[in-house]
């Protein structure tokens, strides 16, 4: 294609080894993507891994440690924190960690309460106190969803086990999702917000505006940013802010080869069609992929590119 950035041409044969998610989720899906598309394009006997992981904080942790070679992580802006060992990584500072592009997928971290508790904004729920049985993930300093969710109660100065209730806490949304409409849950602190899960127990729901100095010392102290979500987004529901939780952020180190990042980038940009059209089947705005993908934006990562990866951005037209 004129005016495209060359693709790549590895010739000699490459042993690499990727970090997804548990084995079933769209991180595993894009490990698979990149993995055949760079195979098509590097020498014989090629062989490249993909490992489970949590795609969170331990995923992070073993690309800096050298385990693996290239991982994926969520939310993307999270790992800002790994590159100076600030809050999670506090003690450990992994400077070399570089990325490769990021892989957008607009989620937010959202708290909602059952309509009986009557509360439709946080200063009513102090003030109601109520006995909340909140479906979350496990808060083990690695799970991303269980730190967020933490620091936005306890900032928030909702206070679960003082008022008398309890957290169900599990790994993934599903579980606690379906906590909610089991009714064995009366509250949720949770993303993945395109999942038909919220579409049906939104009826039943206040989804609370997290407030403006939570939000703020959020990101004051961890670099975790803001967002909306839209009015409408959730039936009946009106627009709110809230936690963002946004996008796959790819990440190797300043050690992988400079030709291995240029094609894996490349791969991101230039093939991004062999992912989208696994998504197509739904809308955008619902998809835990948000397509169209754009190779610019893929570029426009929260820690440094790798240059490898860097020099592919950079050859974009317009840029």
């Amino acid at each position: 294609m004129i005016g495209r950035p060359e693709e790549p041409k590895i010739d000699r044969g490459l042993t690499l080894h990727l970090r997804g998610d548990w084995g079933g989720a769209n991180l595993h899906r894009i490990c698979g993507w990149v993995a055949q598309e760079l195979g098509d394009r590097t020498g014989p006997g090629t062989r490249i891994a993909t490992w489970n992981s949590r795609g969170f904080v331990d995923a992070v942790r073993a690309v800096g440690h050298g385990e693996v070679d290239i991982a994926l992580t969520t939310p993307a802006a999270f790992t800002r924190a790994a590159m100076d060992g600030s809050g999670t990584y506090a003690g450990e500072a992994f400077p070399k960690l570089r990325a490769l592009g990021v892989l957008p997928q607009r989620d937010r971290l959202v708290l909602a309460v059952h309509r009986s508790l009557k509360a439709t904004t946080v200063a009513r729920l102090r003030e109601n106190t109520p006995r909340l049985r909140l479906a979350t993930s496990v808060n083990d300093g690695v799970n991303h969803v269980g730190l967020a969710a933490h620091a936005v109660l306890d900032r928030s100065g909702v206070d679960v086990l003082g008022w008398g209730g309890s957290f169900l806490e599990d790994e993934r949304p599903f579980e606690s999702l379906e906590h909610v409409l089991a009714g064995r849950a009366n509250a949720i602190v949770h993303e993945a917000v395109m999942l038909p899960h919220w579409q049906r127990l939104a009826p039943d729901y206040h989804f609370l505006p997290i407030e403006d100095d939570v939000l703020t010392g959020i990101e004051a102290d961890n670099g975790w940013p803001a967002a909306t979500v839209a009015a409408g987004y959730f039936p009946g529901a009106d627009g709110f802010r809230t936690l963002d939780f946004s996008d796959f952020l790819m990440i190797t180190t300043a050690d992988l080869a400079d030709d291995v990042a240029y094609a894996v980038a490349w791969i991101l940009g230039e093939t991004r069609e062999v992912l989208e059209s696994q998504y197509r089947h739904l809308p955008p705005e619902r998809s835990p992929v948000t397509y169209p993908l754009d190779p610019v934006a893929i570029g426009r990562t929260p820690i440094p590119l790798h240059p490898g990866a860097q020099r592919y951005y950079q050859a974009l037209p317009g840029n």
